[in-house]
């Protein structure tokens, strides 16, 4: 058989498995990296106000965590591609090792440039971290099995989400910004022991290979590329700008020179025979175009409760836990029900639908409608979520050939990771040519009197207005808001039209460790 077939890999034999009590010691090891990965995503937001306050460097704020984004996209590939070739633990280590540099980097900074290259090497390791997650649950579970387990690692990044805002201010308010990088030290040690001491894998027999540097520069430098394409559009530079015009022609120039290198590449770092596989590029697809949507009520259902409905941050943090507890459930409900009945093309359409409902619903609320309508619709954006994230890693694993499945898992995370960032640079764009239109229509000649920024500034300063400019900037952010939502609903049937042609395939019931391994002995 070939990687062209679906049913290629169905039917390997297992050289090694794992009971369900080693699975959850390995589990221990793997939540404990994720935590730390996932607390640093939400904690850094508290922060930014001191930070500038201490360095200054205004202009650059947008780049302590668009930097993190870039490298902790652009490590996946290389990542996955190397935990196939010399195992996972070792790296999964390395990561948590290179995530805690940067975090004592960042915590000692003296400067804007020291702490936007902190945060450089801090998103190396938490890449490597998110890929090896799914790459080791693939090493010891098997496709049928898998769901149920990664509820578990779900729940670490739903806490964690949760806690990161609380935690950072805590120690604005109480200590220094600095400590919400420190504090990543002792915790990375931990879960460094944890990981040493519980994530016992079998040894791969190592293989001579070449390992595809040009093709892992070429692949980071197109990701370089479209992320400064999201990042400048619409923001420093116009759309139309000789400046992203250029980025975006540079971007297709490498994109091609990748492609090239990896059809001659004699080991690629994203083996092009994967998208001969039907599944992977139905997956890959509709992975592009869903990662396009995960972040937009977290960037802007926040901006609705404390500009329109007047909460204050705290609060607006807070209310992100619905969205938390939607996920969270939705995924463990969604993996058992997989693990019982082998079925799982099922939860993606569901997911989509109810992700397109509930944005259409948040697109006709208003500064007079009930919290709670916000609130139901955060929870089922939520299931969508989780329903809809862990069938398509789980469709990909599930028919590349042994050897690719770190590739493929990686090529997953960085498609999703690539479309958040056009996203949020699409929606965003969305919020500012709207919010800009409202100001002009709701406030005429008296947005002329005043300095731009403050009429999209933070809600302290819109609500120093006077009250009936300040009533204007709310009805307009309401209005541009609720643009945004409905601009997120289209997308979302692109993805639910694509994945309607997602094959499902009987799921493998053996893990993936089945050649080129040296079992460990058993565990205690």
């Amino acid at each position: 058989m070939t990687a062209t077939d679906d049913n290629a890999s169905t039917d390997a034999p297992a050289a090694y498995t794992y009971t369900h009590r080693q699975i959850q010691m390995v589990l221990v090891g793997l939540m404990a990296g994720s935590f730390l990965a996932a607390l640093d995503q939400t904690v850094v937001a508290t922060a930014l106000p001191e930070i500038v306050g201490d360095f200054g460097g205004v202009d650059q704020l947008a780049w302590i965590a668009s930097i993190y984004l870039l490298t902790s996209t652009a490590a996946m590939p290389l990542v996955g591609k190397l935990g196939d070739i010399y195992g996972r633990r070792l790296l999964f280590q390395v990561s948590i090792v290179v995530f805690m540099v940067g975090s004592l980097m960042a915590g000692l900074s003296q400067s804007m440039g020291q702490l936007i290259a902190s945060r450089a090497v801090q998103g190396l390791g938490a890449g490597g971290l998110v890929v090896l997650n799914f790459g080791v649950l693939a090493d010891i579970v098997a496709p049928r099995e898998r769901g149920k387990y990664q509820g578990y690692v779900a729940s670490v990044w739903a806490v964690a989400s949760v806690l990161g805002p609380l935690v950072g201010g805590f120690f604005v308010d109480n200590l220094t910004w600095r400590w919400i990088f420190l504090i990543n030290v002792p915790i990375g040690v931990g879960s460094l022991l944890v990981a040493s001491a519980f994530m016992k894998l079998p040894i791969r027999a190592r293989k001579k290979v070449d390992i595809d540097y040009l093709g892992a520069a070429l692949l980071v430098a197109v990701i370089v590329s479209l992320l400064l394409v999201t990042e400048w559009g619409g923001d420093k530079y116009a759309w139309t700008s000789p400046q992203v015009l250029g980025m975006i022609a540079l971007g297709g120039v490498l994109a091609a020179a990748f492609v090239l290198v990896e059809r001659r590449a004699p080991d690629p770092i994203i083996p092009p025979r994967l998208f001969r596989i039907f599944t992977v590029r139905i997956s890959a697809a509709t992975a592009t175009v869903f990662g396009m949507l995960m972040f937009g009520t977290i960037l802007f259902v926040p901006v609705y409760f404390q500009i329109v409905r007047g909460d204050d941050a705290t609060n607006a943090g807070l209310l992100l836990l619905p969205q938390m507890i939607g996920i969270l459930t939705a995924t463990i409900a969604a993996g058992r029900l997989t693990t019982r009945t082998g079925r799982y093309k099922i939860f993606p359409i569901i997911g989509l639908t109810t992700i397109a409902c509930s944005y259409f619903v948040l697109s006709r609320i208003d500064p007079q409608t009930s919290v709670w309508v916000a609130i139901f619709c955060m929870v089922f954006a939520g299931a969508g979520i989780g329903m809809t994230t862990p069938a398509l890693m789980l469709s990909v694993q599930n028919v590349v050939p042994t050897p690719d499945v770190g590739a493929a898992t990686s090529m997953m995370t960085t498609v999703r990771s690539m479309g958040a960032s056009v996203g949020a640079a699409v929606l965003g764009a969305v919020l500012t040519g709207r919010l800009d239109r409202e100001l002009s229509e709701n406030l005429g000649r008296a947005a002329q009197k005043i300095d731009p920024a403050l009429l999209r500034g933070s809600p302290d300063q819109i609500q120093a207005l006077p009250k009936a400019v300040e009533s204007g900037v709310v009805e307009s952010f309401a209005n541009a808001l609720s643009a945004v939502f409905l601009a997120a609903v289209p997308i979302a049937l692109v993805a639910l039209m694509i994945v309607c042609f997602l094959p499902e395939l009987p799921l493998r019931t053996r893990s993936e460790m089945v050649e080129n391994v040296e079992p460990t002995p058993p565990l205690a």
